[in-house]
């Protein structure tokens, strides 16, 4: 079979517009459309078509290059930049226009609070194309690499540490100076060991300021880099990174709210996620749900007191793990003795308070424990024999661990994987976005709302097609 061969010295007629290169059917055309359609008034980016003066690049051309390049996996601007020289959609998308990298760098970091207003003006529109419910809401969160390097972590200890080598390293080098300055003959060059005298008394300087702030903030460590970003533990390991939030609507998996947080789990983040999803879609939700890992009695209750079903498993139910015989739950609460009854028939009293757990003890006793035939199964400790904790909002924990044991709460919370880890696979590993291009809180919550835009505007796509969207878009 013969071989077909292209020529690239044919020549050709190309159309004279670089309309004529895209269909009607190209996505791109939904991303324009969907920059055109935002609220500029609220988004905070100064826009003013009768503007007058030396000519910049229209931020509306410049939104669309970043939100269309992110949607592709296409971040560095630099690599924008390139993809408007030689990427159709990008040449149409801008109008033939090509802004540089240092452009593009300089719009994305003078911007980040506005940008972080997208992913919000992305739901409302969402809200007035009737796909979004909000009646269901999914909370998730996933790990992201900060654009930084776990070495760069400092401690207050490491950080003493580092200064007193950094001094004897100094004082080794004033001696040398020293020497070579008495002795014309020592081996050596002066030039040189000035040079690392001044370096290692520039580093000083920065352990000290880095010493400074860990003690002002009093914090336990600090990122040299990325001074925001923390120590997270994922599946690849431990290292610097964010904690991305997302909040996620049940009819057709929509993204409603985006955040990024510097903590290294969970368990604070359920109610105040949940309220910044209520103020995008100016209404409550009717069920709020997540995994265990946010399972906070106290951050629960907030919502729960509104109204609102929560559905989340604690650790004990999301573990697959059988009670044992001496487990809390075979223990007996005798409210009108204030006392709890084990299996085997002792009463355990009130023994003090835990103000850290907010919990009442209740103890058996030493003297009780070690003469049980038990003791030793239901435990080893020697000094106050088995004790129970009962948190003070122990009704709220009851109410809730039965409100998911329900047969409709499940019916939900099986939803809740195709709907709220979706969205983080689409942008790991379609978006290819497993870590983070800017530093700092602003940064990354710019870069997670744009992610999560694009997210939307794909699902949209998916669901009214190309045309159907463009019908739904451009009155708006």
């Amino acid at each position: 079979m013969a071989y077909r061969h292209g020529e690239r010295h044919q020549q050709m007629l190309f159309p004279q517009r670089i309309e004529d290169y895209i269909s009607q059917e190209d996505p791109v055309r939904v991303y324009d459309a969907f920059v055109d359609a935002l609220e500029w008034a609220t988004l905070g980016i100064d826009y003013d078509p009768r503007k007058v003066g030396c000519p910049q690049f229209c931020p509306k051309t410049m939104l669309k290059i970043l939100i269309y390049g992110y949607s592709y996996g296409v971040r560095s601007s630099r690599k924008l930049e390139r993809a408007l020289y030689h990427n159709v959609s990008f040449m149409w998308l801008a109008g033939g226009l090509k802004p540089d990298h240092k452009t593009i760098s300089e719009f994305r970091r003078h911007h980040q609070e506005a940008l972080k207003k997208v992913i919000k003006q992305c739901a409302r529109l969402c809200l007035k194309l009737d796909v979004i419910a909000g009646n269901v809401l999914f909370v998730d969160g996933s790990k992201f690499r900060a654009n930084a390097g776990i070495d760069k972590t400092r401690t207050l200890k490491g950080c003493e540490e580092a200064l007193a080598k950094l001094d004897e390293r100094i004082d080794q080098l004033f001696r040398q100076c020293e020497q070579v300055d008495q002795a014309e003959e020592a081996q050596g060059s002066l030039v040189k060991l000035q040079e690392d005298l001044t370096q290692t008394q520039q580093l000083k300087a920065k352990v000290q300021s880095t010493l400074a702030i860990l003690k002002a903030e009093g914090l336990d460590r600090m990122n040299t880099t990325d001074p925001q970003c923390v120590r997270v533990h994922g599946r690849q390991g431990a290292h610097a990174g964010y904690n991305s939030q997302i909040v996620v609507d049940e009819q057709h998996g929509l993204i409603v709210h985006s955040d990024v947080v510097n903590e290294n789990n969970d368990l604070q983040q359920f109610a105040h996620q949940i309220e910044q999803a209520h103020e995008t879609l100016d209404s409550p939700c009717k069920t709020a749900v997540a995994d265990a890992g946010y399972s906070n009695a106290d951050e629960l209750e907030k919502i729960d007191r509104q109204g609102i079903k929560v559905i989340v498993p604690n650790s004990r139910q999301a573990s697959d793990k059988v009670p044992g015989p001496f487990d809390k739950s075979h223990f007996e609460y005798i409210s009108q003795e204030d006392c709890y009854i084990c299996p085997a028939g002792q009463r355990l009293t009130y023994l003090g308070y835990d103000r850290k757990k907010k919990a009442d003890i209740y103890s058996a006793g030493r003297k009780t424990c070690l003469a049980c035939q038990h003791f030793g199964l239901c435990t080893k400790a020697k000094t106050y024999g088995r004790m129970i904790l009962r948190y003070r909002n122990h009704a709220v924990r009851v109410k809730l661990a039965e409100q998911y044991e329900e047969a409709s709460s499940q019916v939900v919370f099986s939803r809740r994987k195709e709907r709220a880890e979706l969205p983080f696979g689409h942008i790991k590993r379609n978006l290819g976005m497993g870590s983070f291009l800017l530093r700092g809180l602003t940064g990354v919550r710019a870069e997670m709302a744009i992610a999560c835009s694009c997210f939307n505007l794909a699902r949209l796509i998916g669901l009214l097609g190309v045309s159907g969207l463009l019908k739904k878009l451009t009155p708006l």
